[in-house]
């Protein structure tokens, strides 16, 4: 009989494995597979959103999904985040893995949607995050923000308390998405806390057969919710306000939403395996999936694609499901990241200041 010690992750993660920097011998396959199923549903999820109005099944699944999708991620790159402490070496990381991607991504995704939307007077601006690269805004605030939240005695129910606020300003606007980013945070402090012996326990057997009617009630709700619920909550993007709802329901969603998206994340995790699969190696380009995905979402929204394939109802949204998986299946793959490593991962040596250690040799 298999035990959580044996179906558990086997090895320490390498630091940086979230963003595919480990060497090959240091990775864990349980991460490098969850990262990719979590990026496939990333990608599912936004190819379905042409679909979703006027289908209720569609619109289950994607509230389905969407509940936990990016929570699982998010959970996932704070665990990795536990060893940033703000050194030289680990803030050059940052700024090379984050904040010039976020530069080149986010001037690329607003010069293409001036050209997608027809807007040749949308504004180019570093403030107001173009589609995915919120994510690498809100990445390099959480983990620059990592030894705060592990020096606090009560880190998550400070977090916790943040989102609420959070969901209840309006004010805070839209620079840098930061009601995504605060909204988003206890996930990622979540993350911060958690331990190898955490993953071991959520891989259990008897976590994992309760994972499955967990996530059909999940589903059922999804469904239930659908025309009582603005799916809009799930973006963490907006205060209740703003989705037509008073101040007093965007702490109760916060609460809510988090809960149910610990309990999904719980049941995705569960059925990740521990071993090498043939998409293992692919979860190390995740960040590639991630990032490049989205102009294809963005084009192929803009054609009459949709329009074809919705008079065949289920199979045409299976297509479309598949469609959306092989895409970012592809651009995971070692080909694409040696194409686009300059824009994913550029160099910027030349920027810094050679360590001290290096300077006395």
């Amino acid at each position: 009989m298999s035990t959580a010690t044996s179906t558990a992750p086997r090895t320490r993660p390498a630091p940086d494995q979230d963003q595919g920097l480990g060497a090959p011998a240091s990775r864990d396959a349980f991460f490098d597979n969850a990262k990719f199923l979590a990026i496939l549903l990333v990608a599912v999820g936004h190819i379905w959103e042409p679909l979703r109005e006027g289908d209720r099944g569609v619109l289950a699944l994607y509230m389905f999904v969407y509940a936990f999708h990016m929570p699982a991620f998010i959970v996932v790159s704070g665990y990795f985040s536990r060893s940033f402490d703000a050194s030289p070496h680990r803030v050059r990381r940052l700024v090379t893995g984050f904040v010039l991607p976020y530069v080149l991504f986010e001037t690329a995704y607003a010069l293409f949607t001036r050209w997608s939307d027809d807007d040749p007077g949308r504004p180019v601006t570093l403030l107001d995050p173009t589609y995915v690269t919120w994510f690498l805004a809100a990445l390099f605030v959480w983990r620059l923000t990592a030894p705060l939240w592990r020096s606090l005695r009560w880190p998550l129910p400070v977090a916790l308390g943040m989102a609420m606020l959070a969901a209840l300003s309006p004010s805070i606007g839209e620079d840098l998405d930061l009601q995504r980013v605060l909204q988003f945070l206890p996930y990622f402090v979540l993350g911060l806390g958690l331990r190898p012996e955490h993953f071991a326990l959520v891989r259990h057997p008897a976590v994992r057969a309760l994972s499955v009617p967990v996530a059909a009630a999940g589903l059922a709700a999804a469904w239930w919710a659908v025309p009582r619920l603005n799916y809009a909550w799930l973006y963490h993007s907006s205060a209740a306000q703003q989705l037509g709802m008073p101040w007093w329901a965007g702490p109760l969603m916060t609460l809510l939403l988090f809960g149910c998206g610990v309990a999904l994340v719980v049941c995705f995790l569960a059925w990740v395996p521990a071993r090498r699969t043939w998409f293992t190696a692919l979860g190390e380009g995740t960040l590639y999936g991630y990032l490049l995905h989205g102009f294809f979402m963005k084009f192929l929204a803009h054609t009459d694609f949709y329009d074809l394939l919705r008079p065949y109802g289920g199979a045409g949204l299976l297509a479309v499901t598949v469609l959306g998986a092989l895409v970012v299946t592809a651009l995971c793959t070692a080909p694409v990241r040696r194409l686009f490593r300059p824009v994913v991962e550029p160099r910027a040596d030349r920027a810094f200041r050679e360590p001290r250690e290096a300077v006395r040799r």
